[in-house]
């Protein structure tokens, strides 16, 4: 990987207005893109923000009191999915763009680490047109923590993970443009301290809501959710992209499906609650 898509790939900015109702939704979409694109369907990078969410990891959903956990959010309105990729809860809303890059792995090759630094060139790249430095590195206390963490000034604000299929894969990264990091990271590690019942011991992040930022305050009022939109659309458009809805398109009815297969699939993968 050269640190470039395959072209030609399409652009699907969907962040102009922001998802509400089940929030994978979007995780659908995607995942039947990806079946379509290991078929020979062109690649494509899909760009969405979702109004109020929370997306879980599978070792998040197998925390012993996750159940009650997710209830909780539920209460505050938030909508609760478990994603099928890798990494731990993180927490969605207007001021979170989300970007999946979705291409072709015709050689079911197992170098994650490659797909990474594809979607760490591209947040980059797009930093770099705000004027703004990002560093790749895990960021301790931060949630969703990784090596592939996306910091400015030494605090995240950006995750990536990964889903792999036979013969394409997706590669996800949460970015937070505005909003309040901090409250985010309260939320998070409030949502631990339940699914754990105050366990230090269990595997879960040690959340420190201070070592989370957004562009907005890292930068100033230059970087916003569409000031960083615009220049991610200019990147992928220096790099062989078109802007458009992609052709294959699932429908309606492949969506519903999907989404209900994942909710039944990735949702009930806790052990019964204690």
């Amino acid at each position: 990987m050269s640190g470039r898509i395959p072209s030609p790939f399409y652009i699907q900015n969907s962040g102009d207005n922001t998802l509400v109702g089940d929030i994978l939704f979007p995780f659908a979409y995607d995942e039947l893109l990806c079946r379509k694109v290991g078929e020979g369907a062109v690649p494509f990078v899909h760009i969405w923000r979702h109004e109020k969410a929370i997306v879980l990891g599978l070792r998040d959903r197998r925390l012993p009191h996750a159940d009650r956990a997710i209830e909780w959010l539920k209460m505050q309105g938030y909508q609760v999915g478990v994603r099928n990729s890798g990494g731990a809860a993180v927490s969605l809303d207007p001021g979170i763009v989300n970007i999946s890059i979705v291409m072709p792995n015709p050689d079911g090759r197992l170098e994650f680490k490659e797909d990474f630094e594809l979607m760490y060139a591209l947040i980059r790249e797009s930093l770099d047109k705000l004027g703004m430095e990002a560093f790749k590195g895990e960021v301790a206390g931060s949630y969703c923590p990784g090596e592939y963490d996306v910091s400015v000034n030494g605090r995240k604000l950006c995750g990536i993970s990964q889903r792999r299929q036979t013969k394409a894969f997706i590669v996800n990264a949460f970015v937070a443009a505005e909003g309040h990091a901090f409250r985010r990271g309260e939320l998070i590690r409030s949502f631990y301290e339940v699914a754990t019942g105050g366990d230090p011991e269990l595997d879960a992040p040690r959340v420190d809501p201070a070592t989370m930022t957004t562009l907005n305050e890292a930068g100033g009022r230059g970087a916003t959710v569409r000031t960083f939109m615009r220049a991610l659309a200019v990147t992928l458009s220096e790099w062989g992209g078109t802007i458009g809805r992609h052709p294959d398109k699932p429908s309606m009815a492949e969506l519903e499906q999907m989404t209900a297969a994942l909710r039944n699939r990735y949702d009930n993968a806790s052990p019964a609650e204690s």
